[in-house]
């Protein structure tokens, strides 16, 4: 049947910016009057911005000032994506996955700028088959409008996500597709399990390791 097609998260599974994203959106918050303590913030990340701030403080607040603090967070991120590195084995695991007959895909809802800046980092233009960013759906994770447009992407053939959030395998799992989970977005093994990971690994360097233990080997 050949090998399945890799959908690839980038925030947090591929590059190291959870963190990052989390302190900016804590400090969007609080420029528009609400404290919301830094862990929970994390625990949103891979959220997409569109469901973030309600998710947060509520439907009421989304309303009145959602695209403010949206349009804050996009400022106070760029001031530290300067910061953002691949993480360990990144461009190693998309080899990899294209060296086993595997279509790689980049499914990522960031921002047009931003998604820019991690092909760069990841010398990646030219070794995945496609990517997505945040004008290509209407609706982010947890929504699996990203999950759909990226296998449309990869040409409607058999596909595995690989992430790291809950929210990645709640997108994944709408949109029909399997996850395999990383631990490098800060999300416990249980968690991403019950989510719906069919595997979980503590790293890129251990997934890659265990690559021919998974519907990609």
């Amino acid at each position: 049947m050949g090998a399945p097609a890799a959908i690839l998260d980038v925030d947090g599974t591929l590059v190291d910016s959870n963190y990052q994203h989390a302190i900016a959106w804590y400090r969007a918050l609080r420029l528009h009057g609400m404290t919301v303590p830094v862990w929970r913030v994390h625990r949103a990340i891979g959220m997409g911005g569109d469901h973030l701030v309600a998710h947060l403080v509520g439907e009421g607040f989304e309303a009145e000032q959602g695209e403010a603090v949206r349009d804050a967070e996009k400022a106070l991120y760029s001031q530290l994506i300067g910061e953002v590195q691949p993480l360990d084995g990144a461009r190693g695991l998309i080899e990899d996955l294209k060296a086993r007959g595997s279509a790689v895909i980049l499914a990522s809802s960031a921002k047009p700028e931003e998604l820019a800046h991690y092909l760069d980092l990841l010398d990646a233009r030219d070794l995945a088959d496609g990517w997505t960013d945040a004008g290509d759906v209407q609706s982010t994770k947890p929504a699996p409008d990203l999950v759909t447009v990226a296998l449309q992407k990869a040409g409607g053939k058999p596909a595995v996500m690989v992430g790291d959030s809950t929210w990645d395998c709640e997108a994944a799992r709408r949109a029909k597709v399997q996850t395999i989970a990383v631990r490098t977005g800060g999300f416990g093994v249980d968690e991403l399990r019950e989510a719906g990971a069919s595997a979980v690994f503590d790293s890129i360097v251990d997934l890659r390791d265990g690559l021919a233990d998974t519907p990609f080997g």
